[in-house]
């Protein structure tokens, strides 16, 4: 019988220290090897970060796809609430309006949505489409049809935006005394008595640009009123432009609004 080592105070065999170490070592990369796997799959569920780049990427794109993703309804609503400023009325507070849609046009071509001389610098812009609708106040007394152009970038839109000429009376007899070409949108008429003589008495037409879309409205007398310009009637200036510039804007606001930022639902392969 061999009599135990340890039992006669005689140091262990080196065989045997070098078993336990290499055992120990081996639990230990075993180890760091399960922690390693347990990150990377705890990284794979993890919600994904995206970087200040691609979520600017993505929130363009959202913003540029707007206009196909909600309906006519949604980018032209029925009514829109608009104010005349106190200044006008002579009044502490602001009047607020309404403006009512009398119909939305189908989407057409640039070339065909707007007039000659804008068709040539939305070409120029690479436009996409044109949207349109007519809206009239509470009283029907003045009409306006809003315009969006649908451009690429939002540099493009700038630069159409830029490339308009934006003359402020814009009535048939003035252009014709001017020999200024009128680019715009072109008048969208429904069977409305509102809008009857809406192509006879336009007075207003003006532009913006606001994320990758060009928002255009001309507004101008539906009834038989004279024909007079603007500049001799304040108050009809006043109501008249804040229509115009208050369905624009709403319109504006609808599709080029800041998107939530965009963020991952945390599944593998988001």
């Amino acid at each position: 019988m061999t009599a135990d080592p340890q039992a006669r105070g005689e140091p262990p065999r080196r065989g045997v220290l070098g078993h336990r170490a290499a055992a120990l070592i081996a639990l230990v990369l075993g180890l760091s090897g399960f922690a390693v796997s347990m990150a990377a799959v705890a990284i794979q569920l993890l919600p994904r970060q995206f970087t200040a780049a691609q979520k600017q990427q993505i929130e363009a794109w959202e913003i540029a796809s707007r206009w196909q993703q909600l309906t006519a309804g949604q980018i032209f609503p029925a009514s829109v609430s608009y104010q005349l400023p106190a200044t006008v009325l002579q009044d502490a507070s602001p009047l607020t309006l309404e403006a009512l849609r009398v119909g939305i046009a189908p989407q057409s071509a640039c070339a065909r949505g707007v007039t000659t001389a804008a068709a040539e610098v939305l070409h120029n812009t690479r436009c996409e489409a044109v949207l349109r609708a007519t809206y009239v106040d509470a009283t029907r007394s003045y009409v306006m049809t809003i315009g969006v152009a649908v451009l690429p970038t939002v540099s493009a839109a700038v630069t159409a935006n830029e490339g308009l000429s934006r003359p402020r009376l814009a009535a048939a007899r003035d252009l014709a005394a001017t020999h200024r070409p009128l680019a715009g949108v072109l008048m969208v008429s429904f069977r409305d008595p509102a809008v009857a003589l809406y192509d006879y008495s336009r007075q207003i037409y003006a532009s913006f640009a606001d994320g990758p879309y060009l928002v255009m409205y001309a507004a101008g007398y539906s009834d038989n009123r004279p024909r007079v310009r603007l500049a001799e009637d304040h108050y009809s200036d006043a109501e008249m432009t804040s229509l115009a510039e208050g369905v624009a804007r709403s319109v504006a606001n609808t599709l080029a609004a800041s998107p939530a930022p965009p963020h991952c639902p945390g599944a593998p392969g988001c």
